[in-house]
C-alpha cells in the first residue's frame, strides 16, 4: 500500500460546498470525487487502514456497475450486499446505483444467536426481496452462500466478484423518483420490511442533515454505526458524500470489543467533529472508563460539536453519565443533539438545533399512559427528551385515535410528511396503506408537539394495557434496571395472559448469578420493584445471559422476545428446586 494510502483524507479543500442540493445519489458523487476528501477506515485500535478518497471510490464504483452490467444486471434489479464497513461495501453500493440496480445493505452476522439463525435471517430478507444476487465478504461465504441458495439468487464473495471483466458500456442514467436502494427496518415497531427509498427522497433528507447541524467547512464524521442501519448508512456513509465531508471509521465490532477506540478517534480528529450513537454507546463508554483515572491525559474531546443521539429512546440518566465520566475531557454536555427518525421517513425527521444540548420535561406517567391518576398513590414522574425540531420540508402532527390534529403537550401518535417519507414498503401493499395515509407517514410511535420540539414517548405497539390501564415497558424494564448488576438491555417487559385468562405485566431479565436461592431472591426482588411501579403483580423470569433478542441495530426487540417466550425458544432458568 503507498504511502498516501495511510494519509487521511482532509478536511478542507478548493470545491465549494454544497448540501446535498443534487437531483440524484449519481450527480453526488460525482461532485464528491472532484474534492480530495473521502472515507478512511481504521483498525480495532483506530490505526488508519486505509485512506479511500471520494474520487478512488467514484472510480471503483464505475467499474462495479460494468461489472454487474456486464453480469447480466438491468434497471430496478436488486442486488443485496451484506453491509461490512469497508472500501469493497461502499464501492459496490455506489456501483449498483449507477448501474440503476437497487442496493440492498443487509446485516453482518452478531454475537447473538447463532450459524443457523443468521442463515434464516439473511433467507427472510432475500425472499422478500428478491434480489438477483447476494455479495458478501469471504469470511462468512459459509452462512452467506447458504443464505443465497435457499433463497435460489447467485451468491459471490466481492473479492471473487472483483476479479470479473468490466467492459465498457452505456450506464442507465437515473431520475430523481427512481427508487435508490431498498432500507430494512429494524423491526422495532414492525417485522423487517424493505423500506423503497427515492434519490429525490435520500438527498431531500441529507440536505436536512447539513441544514439542521450546520456542517462546516472544517467537519469530520467520526463512526462505528453498521452500515446496514439506517443511521449509519444514510447518517454518516451517504451524508459525508452528499455533504463532501471526509469521514473515519470502526467497524461496529471493533467498537464493541474495544469501545474507547470510538473516544480516541474523535481525540486525534484535527478538525470538529460530528459523531452520532443510540443511548448505549454512550452508556457502554461512561461504564468502561468509570474504572480509570486521568481521563484528561488520554481524550480531548474538546472538539466534538454535535454528539448525536438517536435509533433508540434517550436516557437522560446515561448522557449525565457520560458528561461526568468525560467533561474533564472537555467534553460539553451542549454538544448533545438528540434527534428523532425511522428508515420510513429515509432517517432524519427532527432534530435538536446544535448547542441546545438535552433538554428534558417531567410527564406525570398517568399522562404518558392515557389513564386515570390514582389518587391513593403518590405522582410518578419520567423525564422525556426533546428530539429537536422538524427537519429541511418536514412536518410534523401529533394525532389523537380519531385523526384529530392534538395541540401542544397533548399525547398522540405522531404523523409525518415530507419529501423523504418512503416511496412504499417493497411488493407489500398492505404494510404501504398501512402507514401512508394522503402523504403522511404513522410512525408508530407516541409523542407529543411543544412550542415546535417533538418529544417522543414511546412505541405505541409496544403499550401494556391491563385493565384498562396503559403502562409503557420502558417504565417496568428502567425500574429494574435501577437495581443493582442490571445493565440497558437487561430487561424485556411485555403483556401475556394467565392461567386464569387475564393479562399480566411479564418481565424476563438476564440472570448473572448461578446460586439457587440468590436467584429466588432476585426474582422476588424484582416482582418487588415492578410492583412498586405498576401497582400489580407479574410474571418474572430470569433468563441467562444473552438470550433477550436485538433488531439488526441493537435494539431490545420486546415483539421477538414475547414470541420467543411463549414458543418456548427462551428457556427461564429452572427455580424450582431452589423454592
Amino acid at each position: 500500500m503507498n504511502d498516501a494510502a495511510m494519509t487521511p483524507t482532509p478536511n478542507d479543500c478548493d470545491l465549494p460546498r454544497r448540501r446535498a442540493d443534487f437531483a440524484t445519489l449519481t450527480e453526488a458523487i460525482d461532485y464528491a470525487a472532484a474534492s480530495e476528501k473521502g472515507l478512511n477506515f481504521h483498525d480495532m485500535r483506530g490505526t488508519l487502514e486505509r485512506a479511500y478518497p471520494f474520487a478512488e471510490m467514484r472510480d471503483d464504483a464505475l467499474a462495479m456497475a460494468r461489472r454487474l452490467v456486464a453480469s447480466g444486471v438491468k434497471k430496478d434489479d436488486r442486488i443485496a450486499l451484506v453491509a461490512e464497513t469497508g472500501p469493497e461495501f461502499a464501492a459496490l453500493f455506489c456501483g449498483c446505483v449507477y448501474a440503476g440496480a437497487w442496493p440492498i445493505p443487509l446485516p453482518l452476522p452478531t454475537t447473538f444467536g447463532g450459524k443457523d439463525s443468521y442463515i434464516d435471517q439473511l433467507a427472510v430478507q432475500l425472499e422478500s426481496s428478491d434480489p438477483m444476487m447476494l455479495l458478501y465478504p469471504a469470511e462468512i461465504g459459509e452462512m452467506a452462500g447458504a443464505a443465497a441458495a435457499k433463497q435460489g439468487c447467485e451468491g459471490i464473495d466481492w473479492e471473487s466478484f472483483a476479479t470479473r471483466p468490466h467492459p465498457e458500456c452505456a450506464l442507465p442514467e437515473a431520475a430523481p423518483d427512481d427508487i435508490c436502494y431498498l432500507q430494512y427496518s429494524s423491526g422495532s415497531t414492525r417485522f423487517p420490511t424493505g423500506v423503497a427509498v427515492t434519490h429525490r427522497a435520500l438527498l431531500n433528507n441529507l440536505a436536512g442533515h447539513s441544514h439542521a447541524m450546520n456542517v462546516r467547512d472544517d467537519e469530520r464524521v467520526v463512526s462505528w454505526l453498521p452500515w446496514y442501519h439506517d443511521m449509519g448508512l444514510v447518517g454518516c456513509f451517504l451524508s459525508p458524500i452528499a455533504n463532501q465531508v471526509s469521514a473515519d471509521y470502526l467497524r461496529t465490532e471493533h467498537f464493541a470489543r474495544r469501545p474507547l477506540a470510538w473516544l480516541d478517534l474523535i481525540s486525534r480528529n484535527p478538525g470538529t467533529t460530528l459523531s452520532y450513537s443510540p443511548t448505549f454507546g454512550y452508556d457502554i463508554c461512561a461504564r468502561r472508563i468509570s474504572s480509570q483515572s486521568h481521563v484528561g491525559d488520554r481524550f480531548d474531546l474538546s472538539r466534538w460539536r454535535v454528539a448525536g443521539n438517536g435509533a433508540d429512546m434517550i436516557r437522560p440518566d446515561v448522557m449525565q453519565g457520560f458528561v461526568n465520566a468525560f467533561s474533564e475531557a472537555g467534553f460539553k454536555a451542549s454538544a448533545f443533539t438528540p434527534s428523532y427518525g425511522l428508515a420510513e421517513a429515509t432517517l432524519a425527521v427532527t432534530v435538536m438545533p446544535p448547542g441546545e444540548g438535552i433538554r428534558v420535561e417531567l410527564v406525570e406517567e398517568e399522562r404518558l399512559s392515557g389513564t386515570p391518576r390514582d389518587l391513593s398513590r403518590p405522582a410518578r414522574y419520567r423525564a422525556i427528551v426533546n428530539c429537536g425540531k422538524p427537519v429541511l420540508d418536514m412536518d410534523v402532527e401529533i394525532r389523537g385515535e380519531n385523526g384529530a390534529v392534538r395541540g401542544d403537550h397533548q399525547i398522540g401518535k405522531v404523523w409525518c410528511r415530507g419529501p423523504s417519507v418512503m416511496h412504499s414498503y417493497f411488493r407489500n401493499q398492505e404494510a404501504t396503506d398501512d402507514c401512508l395515509v394522503d402523504g403522511w407517514l404513522d410512525t408508530g410511535d407516541m409523542g407529543y408537539m411543544a412550542d415546535g420540539y417533538l418529544f417522543i414517548v414511546g412505541r405505541a405497539k409496544d403499550m401494556i394495557i391491563i385493565n384498562g390501564k396503559n403502562h409503557w415497558p420502558q417504565d417496568i424494564e428502567w425500574a429494574v434496571e435501577q437495581l443493582p448488576g442490571f445493565n440497558h438491555g437487561d430487561i424485556a417487559a411485555f403483556s401475556v395472559e394467565t392461567e386464569n385468562g387475564e393479562e399480566a405485566p411479564a418481565v424476563l431479565v438476564h440472570c448473572r448469578v448461578s446460586d439457587p436461592d440468590e436467584r429466588i431472591r432476585l426474582r422476588d426482588q424484582i416482582a418487588d420493584k415492578v410492583r412498586s411501579v405498576t401497582g400489580m403483580s407479574c410474571v418474572v423470569e430470569l433468563v441467562p445471559p444473552r438470550t433477550l433478542p436485538r433488531t439488526s441495530s441493537g435494539k431490545l426487540s420486546r415483539a421477538k422476545a414475547k414470541k420467543l417466550y411463549l414458543s418456548g425458544e427462551i428457556e427461564p432458568l429452572d427455580l424450582r428446586h431452589a423454592a
